[in-house]
């Protein structure tokens, strides 16, 4: 059995389980912590997921965060300028995590999201260098109604239990169920 084929099994095996209603929204992220070289293979098996969270009696919604700094910007009036001197664009990147918070919170909050769905989060290594996958989080958890379901490349510290994000910063702890292989 593959590392992924384990990590969809040991997804499979937690969401079947039953959901405590008493939890806070920082309690009710998962993270699904995988390999970053294993981004692709991973996208690969998000049907699976699906499949197994739908088999739990689950509802399932997905949000691939893969776009969301391109098309931002995009839209940003003075792109042609960042692009230019794109050491100004720090200035910038709280707006980006500002608005990056509200669509994800726009999901959790839409109608057909209940606390019986599973908000899936995939593309976060697109991310990176733009926007704190911990100040995201934090944006977002009080929002959770179901369950908010990250995929997470990276690694966690089983001792510490503190996460790192692309295996390129020092950790953070954050109090996700973690699902690893």
């Amino acid at each position: 059995m593959s590392k992924l084929e384990k990590l969809c099994q040991n997804y499979e095996n937690f969401i079947s389980g039953p959901w405590a209603d008493n939890l806070s929204g920082a309690q009710r992220v998962i993270f699904v912590v995988y390999d970053k070289a294993e981004e692709r293979s991973l996208r690969f098996k998000l049907p699976e997921f699906e499949i197994a969270t739908n088999k739990a009696l689950h509802r399932w919604r997905h949000m691939d965060l893969t776009n969301e700094f391109p098309q931002w910007m995009a839209d940003e009036e003075y792109r042609e300028a960042y692009f230019q001197c794109p050491e100004d664009l720090e200035i910038l990147l709280s707006q980006f995590k500002d608005h990056l918070c509200e669509r994800i919170v726009t999901t959790l909050t839409h109608d057909d999201v209940d606390r019986n769905t599973v908000v899936a989060l995939s593309g976060l290594a697109s991310l990176f260098g733009f926007v704190s996958v911990s100040e995201v989080m934090e944006g977002v958890a009080l929002h959770v109604k179901g369950r908010l379901l990250v995929f997470f490349p990276g690694d966690r510290d089983g001792t510490t239990f503190r996460y790192r994000f692309l295996d390129a910063r020092d950790g953070w702890d954050y109090m996700a169920v973690p699902i690893t292989a």
